[in-house]
């Protein structure tokens, strides 16, 4: 009988003691939440990856007119330019946010005095620890002002390519691009005379006929400054580079139209899903953080299918949306080996992986591709030869 005694007052300790814990944690919890969520916040982001940098990040959140949450991140070894948050909700202690741009998103506890949120960022499908710590005048870290914006060209100017250097690409160089940097300066690494062709006069590969063969297979870095100050529009930059591919690989061609395999970019059934960009001016941006995630930046629907046409599909792409303006947005798939180029091993798809882009773009954008046969726009090589020297 005492022992049974025992046995219930046992219990009756451990339920007072589970109580007092529970209650403790309610407590922390309230007193997390008294402290607000709302400020500045800032960490370290670790990155493990080799030859990779820890970075220093800052975490503003605020309230908007509505009441609802907005945050901004800076990465302040990166720049410093500040970068919207595309969701953010705090709820039961948990902080999340995300950055569909850059493929971002983060996801922490806040502790029990209210002082710091422990959790990861997530990148790419890779996780890493980010303990952001509340802020205060004598702890927080300065945020590099960001450079002013380059001036733009006047509309109207007719821009050249003053100083331009061409050079064979190293055969060790990874990467590839073509961008314009600060200042108006065009730059371009591992870029073939296709691509330059392809970029300039908004073409596919199938598009360009009876080239020689090195023109899609050497491989060029160019470096060159516009004649004017200010930065281009669109229409001028690749005027520029036309007048380089003349200049500099003799590029003579006539237009033709032909009969082509081609896709048509049109609205899905349940409209488009994607938001039109804050900026509806200034130069397009797309960026690949590996293949099949694509983020789109301030771009209109013609420059995003002469971007699939050029870097993803193997045939023209139409556009056929009735979208205006200019968008900005994510797209992630799992590639298959008729994209880019066919040049690309595709890795095993994970159990969680993305699905194929055909699905992807309805899924995630409202936008679809039908495959149909179309009279396209060709160019036919009439000479061209070997970048002259610098």
């Amino acid at each position: 009988m005492s022992r049974l005694t025992c046995v219930v007052r046992g219990a009756g300790v451990v339920a007072f003691a589970l109580l007092l814990i529970v209650a403790a944690g309610s407590a922390a919890m309230a007193q997390a939440a008294k402290a607000g969520i709302e400020d500045t916040w800032q960490g370290t982001l670790h990155v493990t990856d080799p030859g990779g940098k820890d970075l220093r990040t800052v975490l503003k959140i605020s309230k908007d007119e509505k009441g609802a949450l907005t945050g901004q991140m800076f990465s302040i070894d990166q720049g410093g330019q500040g970068i919207k948050t595309s969701s953010i909700s705090f709820q039961d202690g948990v902080l999340k946010y995300g950055i569909e741009r850059i493929d971002l998103t983060y996801e922490g506890k806040i502790s029990s005095d209210g002082r710091s949120i422990t959790g990861a960022a997530t990148q790419g499908g890779t996780p890493r620890p980010l303990i952001f710590e509340r802020t205060t005048p004598a702890t927080a870290w300065a945020i590099p002002e960001p450079p002013p914006p380059t001036p733009r060209m006047a509309a109207d100017a007719n821009p050249t390519f003053e100083v331009a250097t061409v050079k064979p690409s190293k055969p060790d160089a990874q990467g590839w691009g073509i961008q314009v940097i600060p200042g108006g300066r065009f730059r371009t690494l591992n870029t073939t005379l296709l691509d330059l062709i392809k970029f300039s006069y908004d073409l596919q590969d199938k598009q360009v006929v009876e080239a020689p063969a090195w023109v899609a297979t050497d491989k060029f870095d160019v470096s060159a400054q516009p004649d004017i100050p200010g930065l281009p529009n669109e229409r001028q930059l690749k005027n520029m580079v036309q007048k380089l591919l003349t200049d500099r690989f003799q590029l003579k061609f006539h237009d033709d139209k032909r009969e082509l395999s081609a896709y048509v970019l049109r609205v899905s059934k349940d409209g488009p899903k994607i938001k039109k960009s804050e900026s509806q001016d200034g130069l397009p941006g797309y960026g690949f953080r590996g293949l099949g995630i694509l983020s789109v930046n301030n771009s209109d629907m013609d420059g995003f299918c002469r971007m699939m046409q050029a870097s993803v599909l193997d045939r023209p792409v139409v556009n056929q949306t009735a979208l205006e303006g200019r968008w900005s947005f994510l797209l992630k798939w799992t590639p298959d080996e008729s994209q880019f180029g066919g040049k690309m091993k595709m890795p095993e798809p994970a159990a969680d992986a993305p699905p194929p882009l055909f699905t992807a773009m309805p899924e995630q954008l409202g936008l679809k591709l039908d495959a149909e046969k179309a009279q396209v726009k060709t160019m036919v090589i009439d000479h061209v030869d070997k970048p002259s020297d610098n």
